[in-house]
């Protein structure tokens, strides 16, 4: 009997049954997490573009997804450094892994400029059209989150 990799608690030879049955569970919590925390965040980046929910007050709308689509988030965060690990060589030598990579850094720096720019503002728009850095903010982050997806679905088809 070989010595388990370290961190598994397993025997050497359970690892490919163990691996049948937790990857589905990873991949299945990784996708609703990320249901969850998408979603929320485009009905925030659509408030912001002024294409929905315009008489609703941003910090409101804010205050009640923030929560939530921040659980996602580290949900989806979490599960998909599991997946990552489970295939870390076949995702490191995928372009789409990359790409998945670089766009998300591109919507946390997004996310980071409507923090520092047009948050701090927020009071002088609140209940009209946002604007126009807080608009294209919100469309940066649909088109970044749309690339996210695209490039994650298509790492799943590829390996």
């Amino acid at each position: 009997m070989r010595a388990a990799p370290c961190g598994t608690g397993a025997n050497a030879e359970q690892l490919p049954e163990n691996r049948e049955v937790l990857v589905p569970i990873v991949e299945t919590t990784h996708v609703i997490a990320l249901s969850i925390s998408v979603g929320l965040i485009l009905i925030t980046d659509l408030r912001l573009t002024g294409a929905i929910l315009r008489k609703r007050p941003f910090t409101e709308l804010w205050a009640q997804l923030k929560p939530l689509f921040t659980v996602g988030f580290i949900i989806m965060f979490v599960s998909g450094i599991f997946l990552f690990w489970s295939q870390a060589y076949k995702a490191y030598e995928s372009i789409f892994f990359r790409t998945k990579i670089v766009l998300l850094v591109l919507a946390a720096l997004n996310a980071l400029a409507f923090e520092y720019t047009s948050r701090p503002t927020v009071s002088d728009w609140d209940t009209t059209v946002p604007p126009p850095q807080a608009r294209l903010a919100g469309w940066i982050s649909i088109i970044l989150w749309a690339g996210i997806i695209a490039a994650g679905r298509t790492m799943a088809y590829t390996f």
